[in-house]
């Protein structure tokens, strides 16, 4: 498993860490010894970096991860959180310090930690990234020891560069992936330059880029996969990265010629991102041990020749961009 540093921060991090919304909930049912058993398995594949939020099964995630933790020796992972969706409603006036002080409390007695690793602003609307009170309210609580660090998760390239102007924002989480490929032509040149960690979720396109499913593919009542397709819960895109359905399988169709013998399509998918050196570490989600070995096993993969990448690239523009590239 290779490293990288995690921006301004004293960490390196595994490139590939472990996505723990899976476990938590919204991607139907996962036992709850499934979901220890997976995180186990990461975290012996050599996963150093976790990302879980406090909405992920109402704080289920965060408490499967704590007692994990709590069996193992050794070093421990950093483990980063998002505070925010659960505001109701969801709007700009409710990111204030009071709520978003309960908030990192509720995940630290989830966590059982005395201080938070990294507290990610989880998607918030667009106007919190304008209100510099937000950002204050999370230095107020690094000072108090409450947290480490502090990021951003955002749906847009354009909040993710609003975001860095705050000089203590340490890291930025953002999809991208081969079918949302529009953060590298401006943002990471800007989060490189100012040594910010970037964290790339959505990076299987919700599994689309497995390879493994159909047209006729059933989704659970209680997965993302099939009551958000139209962005009726959250963003639309978060389900299959905003691509249609159909659209996507048929672009996986044409990618499976270019995936090099003796690597899974979703190896192949995270070495693109991993192809990028603007990218700190890559978290797609796993539900068994075997998804998670699966996914830290690419790490150490031949790199994506130029060849590949640049058709990639092509299949992106000709099948992909007009879909989701004005849009994210």
């Amino acid at each position: 498993m290779h490293l990288r540093q995690f921006g301004r921060t004293p960490w390196t991090v595994s490139e590939i860490g472990f996505g723990a919304w899976a476990i938590g909930g919204s991607w139907g049912d996962v036992e709850q010894d499934q979901a220890e058993r997976a995180l186990h398995a990461a975290l012996d594949a050599g996963m150093t970096f976790i990302d879980t939020a406090d909405v992920y099964g109402d704080g289920r995630s965060e408490t499967i991860i704590a007692k994990v933790l709590k069996e193992r020796r050794g070093d421990r992972p950093v483990v980063a959180t998002k505070a925010g969706r659960r505001l109701d409603p969801h709007v700009a006036e409710g990111y204030n310090a009071e709520n978003l002080t309960a908030f990192v409390e509720r995940s630290l007695r989830n966590l059982q930690v005395d201080a938070l690793d990294l507290v990610q602003l989880h998607c918030p609307p667009t106007e919190v990234y304008y209100r510099p009170e937000v950002f204050e309210a999370l230095d107020r609580m690094v000072e108090a020891g409450k947290l480490r660090f502090y990021g951003v998760s955002v749906e847009k390239a354009e909040e993710a560069l609003k975001a860095i102007e705050y000089p203590n924002v340490a890291s930025v989480q953002i999809i991208y992936n081969i079918f949302r490929q529009r953060p590298a032509e401006l943002f990471f040149r800007e989060a490189k330059a100012r040594d910010i960690a970037v964290i790339v979720r959505v990076p299987l396109a919700s599994g689309l880029l497995t390879g493994k499913m159909k047209r006729d593919t059933q989704f659970a009542a209680d997965d993302h996969r099939n009551f958000n397709r139209q962005g009726e819960a959250f963003d639309v895109g978060e389900t299959f990265a905003g691509v249609p359905y159909e659209q996507g399988l048929g672009t996986v169709d044409a990618l499976r010629a270019l995936v090099p013998e003796g690597m899974t399509m979703a190896q192949f998918a995270l070495k693109w991102i991993l192809a990028n050196d603007a990218v700190t570490v890559a978290i797609p989600g796993a539900k068994s041990p075997e998804q998670a070995e699966a996914n830290a096993a690419a790490s150490d993969m031949p790199p994506l020749d130029g060849t590949t990448l640049r058709a990639i690239g092509d299949l992106y523009e000709q099948d992909i961009k007009r879909f989701v590239h004005h849009r994210w």
